[in-house]
């Protein structure tokens, strides 16, 4: 099979692809810059084509005749990028995203879009079913403009779909982590930090809970999407039946590091400004994903911290400033 990652280069978007070339396939990425510094040696035959999303003649290099089919994990992520460059984040998701569905239909492609559980945003009604329903806050606050701009990603995924006969689906990730993701998240950061000797953070007591899924799962979830007709058309939640609070998840990371350092604590909108609201519950049901696909997260999470930790200490340039997913 030949295969197209976009974002390929990215925190998912990587172990994807190490996955498809470990599995014999044709696999091309396409992302703004270089493989990370551990990929691995079976990942030599892939072709890597540098540009931007928006861009679609250079985006046209990589899918091409003969691509069956397209993973779509470009896309600008992250509370503090989301923040600080709303327009991006919404050119990004949402031109891009217009640009790989349009070129997949003309070289006869699936398409698989890599979405979000901030797609739920503040529904109460928890755990979140892929019929739920979205509540959102203002459109002048851009807290919700990721939420939102993967929201009109999936629209136009289906639009395209029922429009020219795409074959696509979209997958939602919960609270993906494990080795090379951007230090930015609730697991990656306090890892980062605790091993450069500094306190964790837990924000307004970290009481919020999060279904952790460890990335090889969430990897494994796509590909079968990518693979079977059944979910052409559907959208399915992958993430974690567990949910967590984040002080546990903290404490955890705590625990395995060896660290002994305490978390410390600050109020959520100290860290990203007083407009800024946190999602209390974040659960999916996973139903779905179990009846279509026979699929299930299977890393606990202690032993999804362990390797990502002991991932960490074998990685040294992943504890250098500016890193991205």
């Amino acid at each position: 099979m030949t295969a197209v990652v976009t974002g390929g280069s990215g925190f998912i978007g990587s172990h994807l692809v190490e996955r498809l070339a470990v599995e014999g396939g044709q696999v091309r990425t396409f992302d703004l810059g270089p493989p990370p510094p551990d990929a691995g040696a079976h990942t030599a035959g892939v072709e890597h084509v540098v540009g931007d999303i928006r861009d679609e003649a250079a985006l046209r290099s990589a899918i091409r005749p003969g691509v069956e089919v397209v993973y779509h994990l470009s896309a600008v992520v992250g509370v503090d990028r989301y923040l600080a460059s709303p327009l991006d984040v919404i050119e990004v998701n949402l031109l891009g995203t217009r640009n790989v569905l349009r070129l997949a239909h003309e070289v006869g492609a699936k398409v698989v879009v890599a979405s979000t559980s901030e797609i739920y945003g503040k529904n109460p009604q928890v755990p979140w079913a892929e019929d739920g329903d979205r509540v959102l806050g203002p459109t002048n606050t851009d807290r919700w403009s990721y939420s939102s701009s993967k929201a009109l990603a999936e629209h136009l995924t289906f639009a395209y779909a029922r429009g020219t006969g795409l074959r696509a689906c979209v997958v939602r990730y919960f609270n993906v982590y494990g080795p090379r993701q951007r230090p930015a998240y609730v697991v990656s950061r306090t890892i980062h930090r605790v091993l450069r000797g500094e306190r964790p953070l837990v924000y307004d007591g970290g009481l919020q809970t999060r279904a952790f899924t460890y990335v090889a799962d969430a990897v494994a979830g796509t590909l079968l999407a990518g693979a079977d007709p059944a979910v052409d058309g559907e959208i399915v939640n992958l993430g974690s039946d567990r949910e967590s609070t984040v002080a546990e998840v903290v404490e955890l990371v705590c625990a395995l590091s060896g660290t002994g350092l305490s978390p410390k604590p600050l109020a959520t909108g100290e860290a990203f400004g007083a407009a800024y609201e946190d999602i209390p519950r974040r659960v999916p049901d996973v139903a779905k994903a179990r009846r279509l696909l026979g699929w299930k997260c299977e890393t606990p999470l202690r032993e999804g911290i362990d390797r990502t930790i002991r991932w960490a200490r074998a990685n040294p340039w992943w504890m250098a400033p500016g890193l991205r997913t």
